[in-house]
């Protein structure tokens, strides 16, 4: 049985069957992610960003530099956080029925600052690991200075959704007999061929994070 939405506003309304409320599908989801967008308000308008993000237990990070309006804004006011993946394109025998699969997240609450030196480290660190797996290890650590010009935030995930689209055409049955092709092309990230810098020494080429398909 499935978990009921943490609020309200989390509930999905349109296709609720489609809604997962348990963490650990909306970290699977989360953590196959490299971008989210969030949408806040400032000032006379509204705003929907997009930026680099990654999951840390129960939280979702960002960072940014300490002057950054998107930084600034997100601590003091809530804002809705998406992540998206188009896994195929379902093509149906009538134009109304297609459809796409995908996966979902959006989280709701406010970003709050990690301030604390080695915590931001730390956080930092399972940035570059979720970009390539063990690399925090090979490369410099960022500095003193590096750190401090560097705001991460960091947002519960208390209050989030997933929705999820993962199978195949539904067409009509008075469409079955259209003659056109009906089906899935499915989509797939994948990790292309490594290019490395004009200055690069032939160390070993990097880890590809485990959600990336190599070519």
């Amino acid at each position: 049985m499935k978990p009921p939405p943490p609020s309200a506003r989390t509930a999905v309304r349109r296709k609720p069957q489609r809604g997962h409320y348990d963490a650990a599908t909306i970290a699977a989801i989360i953590d196959a992610s490299f971008i989210c967008q969030i949408a806040f308000h400032d000032g006379d308008s509204v705003h929907c960003l997009p930026t680099a993000c990654w999951r840390v237990g129960d939280a979702l990070y960002i960072h940014g530099a300490n002057n950054s309006r998107l930084t600034n804004t997100l601590l003091t006011t809530e804002c809705a956080v998406c992540l998206a993946h188009v896994d195929g394109l379902v093509l149906a025998r009538s134009a109304f029925h297609h459809s796409m699969n995908f996966r979902s997240v959006v989280i709701y609450g406010r970003f709050a600052a990690v301030d604390a030196e080695t915590e931001k480290q730390a956080a930092l660190t399972a940035f570059v690991e979720h970009v390539s797996p063990g690399r925090s290890a090979r490369v410099r650590p960022a500095n003193s200075g590096e750190l401090a010009g560097t705001r991460v935030l960091r947002i519960s995930l208390a209050e989030a959704a997933a929705k999820i689209r993962n199978w195949g055409v539904e067409d009509d049955a008075d469409d079955l007999g259209q003659p056109v092709w009906a089906g899935v092309i499915p989509i797939v990230a994948t990790a292309g061929t490594v290019q490395p810098d004009q200055n690069d020494s032939p160390w070993p080429a990097p880890a590809v994070p485990g959600f990336l398909q190599k070519q």
